[in-house]
């Protein structure tokens, strides 16, 4: 097939704050479906771009005229359209917006409400007891706004979000402009996010709303989106408040709210989506299931046949991906075309596999300090093995390279945050002359598109010098089938010098019993010398260990390493 060039960016519709684009969204799309999401009784609720604004419009009214503007205002709670609400009501005010990540401990979700200095806090339903019970404990919350409430509590401090919608239609109708005509400072705060809720480790990371705008305009010039989006990732963390979200709005998408986990497949289905967010964990997913499908039905040989004949008929031009992998298709919808993935490299492989069936796998390398997007892949300048090309609006350098070409890869431009929360020290240590030092390592190919190697944390050094980043050698692992979860580390001499390598994995029994596999050390040692043929000496695997629970994971499933 042709090698792909890079090519002109896409055009973009220039706006420069959230209310703007909102506007332009209704102006060009008032009548398109914004959001849908499902009901209490399993009912599929549609919001146009024109209610969707009219709601935020409403709930800022009502906030304005309770006393409610200019403060942090902190939102704890699942996926939902009252959660969006609230997000674009806030990024459109004179205020700081605070998503709380759901999924941590309740002590550090008291910190993260408590460091961030928020007054004001959205919560859904299935937190209220929680709140009550805990109500001592977040003392400068002033007001509790629930999702699921109906009613305002006797004493006002725990106010109904659905009674204040009404007010503020209500204020609307009667000519009331004060939020409308709320106008803030592009560069001044305007959300903070927290990387880590853990008590006294806590860092929250200052985005303004330039930094917010710039990530989405400049983020679609270089990788467009579609029509219709299922979205699945939790909207606390910035890759789907931003990339998602706000990325999907001013495309003027239709923007599909996943319920449960365990309801994407269905929902696939059901909303048909024609693009995904998602990270590595999900495509891997897919791609071993796919793949354990065919070879239980004894078709996994004439797929890669298929994929064969398909590609050679690329080379003409003539396309049949959709029409030969229709199987493979009607699991997504049978309308989708593309998947961002974001949040640690694919394996190249990936990626390939899914080019070859006609979806479009691009990754991207972002960070939450960088409002997160850094690089992504372009549409038709993919390259799995690299996470793309940078935003026109940002510089990057490689620093500290070393004998192999690889350093530590720093940002500076448009998208870079303003620093952490109170805590001028761990910003002075990250932040140098306008640079972002992101602990990644990585490196620059011909092409200007950037290769991350690992984590500067996570770095072996072997007593001979030889420096190993253990993410590559687990993504050669990790293309054993059987294998679910893998993390690399050292192995240590008597004077705690890292002398080899070790590699401790997690199994897939199901894969395990489909395969056939009656002794799993075994098959895993052979499968892992193998695998090691490919790398140099150094590199190889000495000891293997099998646990028998999963890796304890971070709130975005990510595996904690015991660094």
């Amino acid at each position: 097939m042709k090698k792909q060039s890079n090519y002109p960016l896409y055009n973009v519709t220039l706006f420069s704050s959230i209310k703007e684009m909102l506007y332009i969204a209704e102006k060009e799309a008032g009548s398109t479906i914004a959001f849908k999401y499902k009901d209490e009784n399993n009912n599929v609720i549609e919001k146009t771009y024109k209610e969707f604004r009219a709601d935020t419009l409403s709930l800022g009214s009502a906030l304005t005229a309770s006393g409610i503007s200019g403060l942090h205002i902190a939102c704890l709670g699942e996926n939902s359209y009252p959660w969006v609400t609230a997000y674009l009501t806030m990024l459109g005010s004179v205020g700081v917006f605070v998503p709380v990540d759901k999924e941590l401990p309740l002590a550090d979700i008291l910190n993260v409400i408590n460091h961030s200095d928020s007054e004001v806090l959205f919560y859904s339903g299935a937190y209220e007891e929680i709140l009550i019970n805990n109500i001592d404990a977040l003392p400068k919350i002033k007001v509790f706004i629930g999702f699921d409430r109906n009613d305002d509590s006797e004493d006002g401090r725990f106010l109904s979000y659905a009674r204040l919608l009404k007010q503020g239609y209500a204020m609307i109708s009667a000519g009331d402009t004060s939020y409308a005509d709320q106008k803030s400072d592009p560069d001044a705060l305007k959300m903070l996010v927290y990387t880590s809720g853990t008590t006294g480790l806590s860092k929250g990371v200052m985005l303004s709303e330039h930094n917010l705008v710039s990530c989405v305009y400049y983020g679609l010039q270089i990788s467009t989106v579609y029509d219709t989006c299922l979205s699945v990732l939790p909207y606390h963390h910035t890759y789907e408040a931003v990339c998602g979200i706000l990325v999907g709005l001013h495309k003027h998408a239709t923007i599909c709210i996943n319920d449960k986990l365990r309801a994407i497949l269905n929902n696939l289905q059901l909303y048909k989506p024609s693009y995904l967010y998602l990270v590595p964990l999900f495509t891997e997913m897919f791609y071993k299931k796919i793949w354990a499908t065919a070879e239980k039905e004894k078709k996994d040989k004439a797929l890669r046949i298929l994929i064969k004949t398909s590609n050679f008929m690329r080379n003409f031009g003539i396309d049949m991906r959709r029409k030969f992998f229709a199987s493979i298709h009607s699991v997504f919808g049978g309308r989708l075309r593309k998947i961002v993935c974001g949040g640690a490299p694919i394996r190249p492989e990936i990626g390939e596999f899914f080019d070859n069936i006609g979806i479009d796998l691009i990754n991207g390398y972002g960070i939450t300090e960088c409002s997160p997007l850094v690089t992504a892949n372009r549409d038709y300048f993919n390259d799995c093995n690299t996470t793309g090309v940078k935003l026109p609006c940002i510089e990057i350098k490689i620093d500290d390279i070393n004998e192999d070409g690889i350093g530590e890869i720093c940002v500076k431009g448009d998208t870079v945050m303003l620093g952490y929360y109170k805590n001028e020290a761990e910003t002075a240590h990250c932040m140098k002359d306008g640079w972002f030092y992101t602990g990644d390592y990585g490196c620059l190919n011909e092409n200007e598109q950037l290769l991350i190697t690992g984590r500067k944390k996570n770095l072996i050094v072997l007593g001979n010098g030889k420096n190993i980043y253990p993410e590559e050698i687990e993504n050669y692992i990790y293309s054993i089938p059987y294998v679910k979860e893998v993390v690399v580390k050292s192995l240590k001499d008597e004077s705690g010098g890292e002398k080899a390598l070790c590699a401790e994995a997690y199994l897939d029994q199901d894969a395990l019993v489909d395969m056939n596999i009656s002794n799993p050390p075994e098959a895993l040692k052979r499968d892992i010398t193998a695998l090691s043929n490919k790398l140099p000496s150094y590199k190889h695997i000495q000891k293997i260990i099998i646990r028998d629970t999963e890796f304890d994971k971070t709130t975005s499933k990510k595996i904690k390493r015991n660094n």
